[in-house]
Formats: structure tokens, C-alpha cells, sequence
């Protein structure tokens, strides 16, 4: 038997033709993607290596440093609010301290408040120096 050699049909041939440039064009698409994945990639490694992401970052560090300096700032606020209340006395406080020589806007020590409240009942003494303790008043 001798082998014969087999032409393939035109018609068979075209099409598988047609197909395999096909493959070759979306091979070669690929290819091309494949490529400017990898320069985009290559832009974003010199990038970082340039310090670009690292100036974003020393931002971000600036940002904290403000942040704790407002911080800082609003607890000295806080803190003068604090001294700078008012301190007032009631009429009759005030009174009382008057009788005995003392200024209701100057600080008293304990012994100079004992003796100008001993005429007045234990529950009207820890009223007024709770009251001069919440004016800030009483030593």
C-alpha cells in the first residue's frame, strides 16, 4: 500500500488559515498589554524609589505634628478658661467677709474665714466656703 500523499481541501484550509491569524493578532494584542502593564509598573517602582510616596508620607507626619500642636493649644485654652472664671460672691458672703476687714476679691486663708463665720451655724459655714472654694477664693 502506498501511502498517498493528502493535499488538504482549499476550502478546509482558508478557514484554519483565517483562525490561526486570528490567534497570531490576539497573541500579539496581549503581548502589547502585557507590556505597558509592565512600564506602568516600572513608573510606579521609580516613583518610590524617587520618594514621591515618601513626601506623602512626611505630609501626613506634618498633619500629626499640627494636629498635636492644636492639641496642645486648646489644653492651654482650657487651662486659662479655668483661672479666668469669675468670682463672685453672693451679697451676704461678700458682707460677712466685710465686717471683718477682708476684700471678697483677694484670697483668704482658713483662719481669717473661721473667724469671720463664727457667729453662723456649722450649716451655714460649709455653705459659704463651699461657696469661696467654688470662686476660688479660699486658700
Amino acid at each position: 500500500m502506498d501511502q498517498e500523499t493528502v493535499t488538504p481541501d482549499a476550502p478546509t484550509v482558508d478557514p484554519l488559515a483565517q483562525a490561526t491569524q486570528s490567534l497570531a493578532n490576539a497573541l500579539a494584542n496581549l503581548d502589547n498589554q502585557f507590556a505597558s502593564l509592565h512600564a506602568k509598573i516600572d513608573r510606579i517602582v521609580a516613583a518610590v524609589d524617587d520618594g514621591d510616596l515618601q513626601a506623602a508620607a512626611a505630609a501626613g507626619n506634618n498633619l500629626q505634628s499640627r494636629l498635636a500642636e492644636l492639641e496642645k493649644s486648646n489644653r492651654d485654652l482650657k487651662a486659662q478658661s479655668q483661672s479666668a472664671r469669675r468670682k463672685t460672691l453672693s451679697p451676704i458672703v461678700t458682707a460677712l467677709l466685710a465686717k471683718e476687714g477682708v476684700e471678697g476679691d483677694a484670697l483668704i486663708e482658713t483662719p481669717v474665714v473661721e473667724k469671720a463665720l463664727a457667729g453662723l451655724s456649722i450649716e451655714q459655714r460649709i455653705a459659704v466656703k463651699a461657696e469661696l472654694a467654688r470662686a476660688g477664693i479660699l486658700v
